[in-house]
């Protein structure tokens, strides 16, 4: 039988990756175990923390016209940290949610309830992954270097957040999109509102997609009484809120552009705005295609965000050229 046809579980394979995966085709094998812990074989969760630095580098080089050879390195850096800083995130969300993670049949294959690791295996990994993160972040200015310590603050609570509140996407929010605020400090020197505006604005967007995403696990959340957006709103109520959230998304990034933009420049402004724009219509076509019953179309939906999000990074960059 080949790999795409053997089930999750015949080869340490996770329930709802991606078939053929290059974790579960190429990576050496004593690697698997860890990398599917850090989600690598689910590159998505990488683009979504992502995206919001890109945003915030660019705005931040198109407000103030400047570019440097730096800013070509925090372009990478971001990258390169995404993938740790989700990969550690996730390792600290499995760690904490093993117990939940075996009742649920989307996660029951995920490394530690399914035995390929051990929690101690995966505290040793998860620091790691921190300390790389964090001799990236230690080239960056003082005030970003702030800020990234204090965005760990969230990626520690949000584990939890599902067990006290309905809304526990919010803290996914705050984690999730803390690079806007980083990057454009790290571009700037400060801290400013248009990178605000921008942060608020990916937090809307998280409520967006990670609604959509919890809908999954509704009825074994309801089962382990885990709380979600999706539990929340139920099946009428979700999209009304999915089109406020979308609304909040396009009109704070649009507000955070017109906060932005250098004064007088008529066409950089209408470049600029061009990405909630297309975001908007982007995220208007998941909300037509929603089935709330159909989980793999909701995977899909999920996934197709990395698109929506890269949407505005494409034209930050074309007004950055123009």
């Amino acid at each position: 039988m080949s790999p795409n046809h053997t089930t999750p579980e015949a080869d340490g394979q996770v329930r709802d990756a991606v078939r053929g995966n290059w974790v579960d085709t190429i990576a050496p094998r004593w690697s698997r175990p860890y990398l599917r812990l850090s989600r690598a074989d689910r590159p998505i969760g990488t683009w979504l923390l992502l995206l919001p630095c890109w945003w915030g580098l660019l705005l931040a080089m198109v407000s103030d016209g400047q570019a440097s050879w730096f800013d070509a390195w925090i372009f990478g850096s971001c990258a390169v940290g995404a993938f740790l800083m989700r990969g550690a995130g996730c390792t600290w969300n499995d760690i904490t949610d093993r117990d939940f993670d075996g009742s649920v049949a989307r996660t029951a294959s995920r490394p530690i309830p399914s035995g390929q690791v051990s929690v101690k295996q995966a505290l040793v990994w998860l620091a790691l992954q921190c300390v790389i993160a964090l001799g990236i972040l230690l080239t960056f200015p003082a005030m970003a270097i702030a800020l990234g310590v204090v965005s760990l603050l969230p990626v520690a609570v949000y584990p939890f957040a599902k067990r006290f509140t309905w809304w526990p996407q919010v803290f996914l929010g705050i984690a999730f999109n803390w690079g806007a605020l980083l990057v454009w400090t790290a571009h700037t020197g400060s801290l400013g509102l248009p990178a605000v505006l921008l942060y608020l604005a990916g937090m809307a967007w998280t409520l967006f997609y990670d609604t959509i995403y919890a809908h999954q696990d509704k009825e074994d959340d309801a089962l382990i009484g885990v709380k979600s957006t999706a539990r929340l709103f139920g099946e009428e109520g979700t999209p009304k809120w999915l089109a406020r959230f979308l609304v909040a998304t396009v009109a704070l990034m649009g507000l955070a552009i017109v906060a932005a933009a250098p004064s007088g420049e008529i066409l950089t402004l209408v470049i600029l705005i061009g990405g909630p724009w297309a975001m908007g219509w982007h995220m208007m076509w998941q909300m037509r295609r929603l089935k709330l019953d159909d989980h793999d179309r909701l995977l899909g939906l999920f996934r197709s965000n990395r698109n929506a999000g890269l949407l505005p990074v494409l034209f930050f960059a074309a007004a950055l050229l123009v």
